[in-house]
């Protein structure tokens, strides 16, 4: 939802605000909303920059599903996917997550090509995950200071 620096773009934004319905009952002026949606254009465009790596990594099926029809064209890959799909000790303990199944103390020593790359994307994702997890705490956090300041009769 980027867009240059226009007068144009925040107002038919404005206008999609009208589905939010509790915006109607708050006394909020259109010049604060506009305030708002540049700063979520500007916090967006930074986990746009921030996240790129995750945003435009491919998943491999094969390493959701080592078990399902993936096609492969490196060799190396083929023939490890093959000693994995014919591991019943590795197919039983598969029906877990796969991200359990990758973190196996069996998996890195008979299959490291296809661990080094299964390592990579599972590193990504716990990165982005804690991120996600910190800001949703966020609301409840800022809930309980706002609680707290008013018991004080402060001001956050």
């Amino acid at each position: 939802m980027a867009w240059e620096d226009t007068d144009e773009q925040p107002m038919k934004d404005l206008a999609t605000l009208a589905k939010f319905l509790n915006l109607s009952l708050t006394n909020v002026h259109d010049d604060d909303i506009l305030v708002y949606v540049k700063h979520l254009s500007v916090l967006h465009t930074d986990f746009k920059t921030w996240f790129e790596g995750v945003l435009t990594m491919e998943i491999l099926q094969w390493i959701i599903n080592p078990y399902g029809d993936t096609e492969e064209s490196n060799v190396t890959l083929q023939e490890e996917l093959i000693g994995i799909s014919t591991n019943k000790e590795l197919k039983v303990q598969f029906r877990k997550r796969y991200q359990q199944f990758w973190l196996q103390k069996d998996i890195p020593v008979p299959y490291p090509a296809l661990w080094t790359i299964a390592r990579n994307f599972l590193i990504a994702f716990p990165s982005s995950y804690l991120v996600e997890r910190d800001l949703a705490w966020l609301p409840i956090f800022l809930r309980k200071k706002e609680i707290d300041c008013k018991s004080l009769n402060m001001k956050i």
